[in-house]
Formats: C-alpha cells, sequence, structure tokens
C-alpha cells in the first residue's frame, strides 16, 4: 500500500532522514518512536509531500510527488495535535471541510447528499451529533480533537498520519481517539502511521513499531518481537523499563489501597 525505499528527506541542504526502507501494508496501525531530533515527524511530512524527498514513497504503485493535491488528500491525511487557533465554525461545517476534494468545483460546490450523509457518519462514529452547531472554540480540548478525527475521516483517506495527536488531552481523550483509529483500521482497508511519545500510548494502537534514531531506521516490527530492555537503553539513553517498572509498582500500590511516600526533588508526601 504504502512503500519506502532509499528514502532521504530533510531542510535546506541537511538531511535529517537517511536511507529509509519500508513496506507498509493496509489494516495495521503504525507507531514511530525514538528520542527527539530521531526523525519521525521529518518522515511524515516526507510521506504526506510536505517536503521534498530522495529516493522512492510509493502509494500503491505511484510516486506521491506525482499525485495532484486533491488526489493526494484522497490517499492520506495528516492529523496533528490540536491548538489554540480556530476559524469561528462550527463542529459541522468544520468536519464537512473535509470534504473538499470530493467536491467539484471545491469550497464554490454545495455539498451533495453523498457529502452530507459522509459527514452525518462521522458525526455519529466520534460521538459529536449533539455538538454539530457547537463553536469550535466553545469545545474542550478533548471535544475539539475528535473534530479534527471527524474531519480527517470525512476525506475518506486510506492512510491516516498522526503528529503526536494525543497532546494535552486528558487520559481519557486520549484512550478515546485510539479506540476510534484501531476501530477505523479493523476493516483490513485502512493503515494509521502514527508519531507517539508515550510508548503506553503506541503500544496501545500499533501493531508495528519503527524505532528511529538519528534518522535511521534501526528495527521495526511488532514491539514484544523487536524491542529488549538493552536496546531502548540505547536508544533513549535511559533504563526505559525500570522506569515502567517503577511505575507499575507505584500504581498497584494505589490499587491495593496502599499508602506510600515518594520523595522528589526534596519535596516529601506525607500521610
Amino acid at each position: 500500500m504504502l512503500q519506502l525505499s532509499h528514502v532521504y528527506a530533510g531542510y535546506g541542504n541537511k538531511d535529517v532522514l537517511f536511507d529509509i526502507n519500508y513496506h507498509f501494508q493496509a489494516g495495521c496501525n503504525y507507531c514511530l518512536v525514538g528520542p527527539n531530533g530521531s526523525g519521525k515527524t521529518t518522515l511524515l511530512r516526507a510521506i504526506s509531500a510536505m517536503i521534498a524527498h530522495r529516493g522512492s514513497i510509493l502509494i500503491g504503485d505511484r510516486p506521491v510527488q506525482r499525485f495532484r493535491r486533491r488526489e493526494l488528500a484522497a490517499q492520506l491525511a495528516l492529523m496533528s495535535q490540536a491548538n489554540s487557533t480556530y476559524f469561528p465554525y462550527t463542529v459541522y461545517e468544520t468536519v464537512m471541510l473535509g470534504r473538499y476534494q470530493h467536491l467539484r468545483r471545491g469550497f464554490a460546490s454545495a455539498p451533495s447528499a453523498q457529502d452530507k450523509a459522509v459527514v452525518e457518519r462521522c458525526l455519529a462514529s466520534t460521538g459529536l451529533l449533539e455538538l454539530r452547531n457547537q463553536q469550535l472554540d466553545c469545545l474542550s480540548g478533548g471535544q475539539r480533537q475528535r473534530v479534527f478525527l471527524a474531519h480527517t475521516l470525512a476525506q475518506e483517506p486510506k492512510i491516516i498520519l498522526l503528529d503526536e495527536p494525543t497532546n494535552h488531552l486528558d487520559i481519557r481523550n486520549q484512550l478515546e481517539l485510539i479506540k476510534y483509529l484501531r476501530h477505523w483500521t479493523a476493516d483490513g482497508q485502512h493503515m494509521v502511521i502514527g508519531v507517539f511519545h508515550d510508548l503506553n500510548l503506541a503500544l496501545q494502537l500499533s501493531t508495528h513499531m519503527l524505532f528511529l534514531q538519528q534518522g535511521r531506521l534501526v528495527r521495526s516490527g511488532p514491539f514484544f518481537e523487536v524491542a529488549d530492555r538493552e536496546f531502548l537503553h540505547k536508544l533513549y539513553g535511559m533504563d526505559i523499563c525500570a522506569y515502567m517498572e517503577d511505575s507499575l509498582t507505584q500504581w498497584r500500590k494505589l490499587g491495593e489501597g496502599q499508602v506510600f511516600c515518594q520523595e522528589m526533588e526534596g519535596v516529601y508526601c506525607m500521610e
């Protein structure tokens, strides 16, 4: 479905990605993980043709740079984290904007019955029907991110690219977003490729992980088949497993109703 061969990409005259090779398949969810500066967002931008690249990026058998923008929008959509800048649109109007590439004359065209039906379906699938007439600036961060997801789904792409989409969301809304995306790819015809810093969230979504370090793909595959304690330690420069084990111990104590104290930067929590 999406094939990368010997891909180099970057900014100006400086490469950030080096010799990336990977075959993405429909029906799978992929997470790009690695430390800051490893090239995760740059890879998404190269795939979506936002930046130039060398090598080959194919959707099917067609290079991404040979798609017209509206044609490419029918193949993939990029969904980023929510920000604080919004146009004065309602939820319904924002989701309808996702139908742009399907309108014969762009925004000058009136939505067809099919366009309206798709928008209604996307509103329903993301739990937004009751908020359809609300202005975006009246919504919570979690609600706005659901609107952007519905907008993305209304585009009807085959591939969704995610760039830290759960930043600024609380735990419940993070997990709801993951649930919607997993449901979307369950038909075997779609694919998600996401950038996550939170490995726990990445595990909730992904069937495969791509580990990037200094612009190179160093390992890939199902997490528990390709990752190990030593590898993660070298990748992040810290003992990730020890950190996760300590966190799990604290949560188990809480679940068992135990009171515990934690020392952190000279501040003590006392019973």
